[in-house]
């Protein structure tokens, strides 16, 4: 049966063995093993520091970098003379409603959001065959949703129309300038202003690096309009006026631009 004298003696005789042994080691080896163990509880803290931030910053680079352009704000500051729109705001601000009317005319109306190219390429899969004219009345939106509608109106060889009155801005002219035919009033609102990238990460460290993706994106998309400008036949100057107009305003075009930078292929009342 074991007392407590014996244990404090087996204690205190490993005590002794345990001093032995460490006054045994030399210094070296003893400030070579805390030196490993620091480093060792160093890579781990950084490692979990890398997985946490990389975690964050793969995150957020894989939200949508969709290059947009703010909607229209009828009360904002503009370029010149602000042309008179007609519809109303609320009609501007809801999601892009795109329906068949008559004469052959499909009219998509309101906002350009991400998804509304696949809705037109359906609407055009569907009942292409009635369509020639996509009559236009949009504050813009998603500009590589208005691309791809414009893409595919120039593939169809359809013309697009901007009635007096009508509001064609942001991402919208970029549509419109698909056209075979472009058809618009003297009257119609057309403006442009920059591209930005929307969806920047909350965290400090991941928004520098979203920023930067956000921008080359911009950036490509950017070279991407301007090439699809040249494609339907548009002087790609066209676009210097978006490129010196902040996100919060909007550079509307007179008639006598529209018809020099080839805008418009038919300039008349309608």
């Amino acid at each position: 049966m074991k007392t407590a004298a014996n244990a404090r003696t087996e204690h205190g005789s490993f005590y002794r063995r345990f001093l032995r042994r460490a006054a045994a080691v030399d210094d070296g080896n003893i400030l070579r093993v805390a030196f490993l163990a620091l480093l060792i509880g160093t890579a781990s803290v950084l490692y979990v520091d890398f997985r946490e931030l990389t975690a964050s910053q793969g995150a957020a680079l894989a939200m949508p970098m969709q290059p947009i352009l703010p909607p229209y704000d009828p009360e904002g500051p503009a370029e010149g003379a602000r042309p008179n729109v007609t519809t109303s705001p609320e009609v501007l601000e809801r999601p892009l409603e795109i329906a068949l009317g008559t004469g052959g005319q499909l009219h998509l109306t309101g906002t350009i959001e991400i998804g509304s190219a696949e809705r037109f390429a359906a609407e055009i899969a569907a009942r292409g065959e009635y369509v020639h004219t996509v009559v236009l009345e949009s504050p813009g939106g998603s500009v590589v949703d208005a691309l791809a509608i414009g893409s595919l109106i120039h593939e169809k060889g359809l013309a697009t129309k901007v009635a007096a009155g009508s509001l064609c801005a942001s991402s919208c002219p970029i549509i419109f300038a698909s056209g075979a035919t472009r058809i618009a009033s003297p009257d119609a609102a057309i403006g442009v202003h920059q591209v930005y990238a929307a969806g920047l990460s909350g965290d400090p460290q991941s928004a520098l690096r979203v920023a930067g993706a956000a921008m080359s994106d911009a950036q490509t998309t950017t070279a991407e309009i301007i090439g699809h400008l040249t494609k339907t036949g548009v002087d790609p100057a066209l676009w210097l006026h978006a490129l010196k107009t902040p996100p919060d305003r909007l550079y509307y075009f007179n008639p006598e631009e529209m018809t020099r930078l080839k805008l418009v292929t038919q300039l008349a009342d309608n």
